[in-house]
């Protein structure tokens, strides 16, 4: 099978390094990786993993099975209109807020697609990527592009119409949590305290309290409950981010991260 990836940012670039080094390209499962850029750079500093440049979008689609998209959800329109593609191609699209149905607009009616969405540490192999199997994708071949992802980190199928509902949890929350990190990076400075001992300090523990998350068999508040001793320094903190109503603003953040998700694709939101 050859894999081709329409785009060579950071996410592309980080799913072909890691794809290109796992037993899919080792088995010879996937046979050789091909790509695309309108910035010949990027390709370029793609040669030492074995990745094929090609010389324009529609000669990479010519050439593979599966076509990852892998451009900005904005110029994905334009992109497709000049692109043609096969029947049997597997189409992956990494595009936020876009649907199968935008895909198959800009394409063919029966374009078989799967829908992904990755996040940024999936550059470090440690991604969590959410896929959607929609109309005419064998088990098969949907099977095949969950162990595409998961050789980068974690891979779950989620349904297709929450695609963009699932953008605020794994995709965009890097992000989130990066600001929040901030908040006590910066605290720690005023306090005087080492720059480098308070990030390492800080980050080990997201490290440890997200593998409590999913390893310790607790739940979210038995856990909270656990370092919250009585009259204690914990619960003194946890005043404040309840007075501030910390998890209604979650919401609304993920509410707007959603929204805009919508918007991006021309789609309007139910709830």
């Amino acid at each position: 099978m050859k894999l081709g990836f329409l785009g060579a940012g950071n996410m592309g670039t980080a799913m072909m390094r890691g794809i290109a080094a796992s037993d899919l390209c080792k088995s010879g499962e996937i046979a050789q990786i091909f790509a695309f850029d309108t910035d010949s750079e990027k390709l370029k500093k793609l040669a030492d993993a074995g990745i094929q440049a090609c010389e324009s979008a529609q000669a990479l689609s010519d050439a593979v099975d599966y076509l990852v998209l892998a451009v900005k959800p904005q110029v994905l329109g334009g992109v497709l209109d000049a692109l043609t593609i096969r029947r049997e191609q597997v189409i992956i699209s990494i595009c936020a807020g876009i649907s199968a149905e935008f895909i198959r607009s800009h394409t063919i009616p029966d374009a078989r697609i799967i829908l992904c969405m990755p996040n940024t540490p999936l550059m470090l192999g440690l991604g969590a990527t959410a896929l959607a199997k929609c109309d005419g994708i064998t088990d098969a071949e949907f099977a095949i592009a969950m162990q595409m992802f998961a050789t980068c980190g974690i891979a779950e199928a989620i349904p297709e119409n929450k695609m963009r509902e699932i953008i605020a949890v794994n995709s965009s929350s890097p992000a989130f949590l990066y600001l929040y990190a901030k908040g006590f990076l910066d605290y720690a400075k005023s306090e005087g305290l080492d720059d480098g001992a308070a990030l390492r300090l800080f980050a080990q523990a997201m490290i440890g309290s997200a593998k409590m998350m999913t390893d310790s068999g607790y739940s979210i508040d038995e856990l909270i409950k656990m370092v919250s001793s009585p009259g204690g320094t914990t619960l003194a903190g946890l005043d404040q981010l309840y007075q501030g109503d910390l998890t209604a603003v979650v919401d609304r953040c993920c509410n707007a991260c959603t929204q805009r998700a919508y918007e991006l694709a021309g789609a309007e939101r139910k709830k």
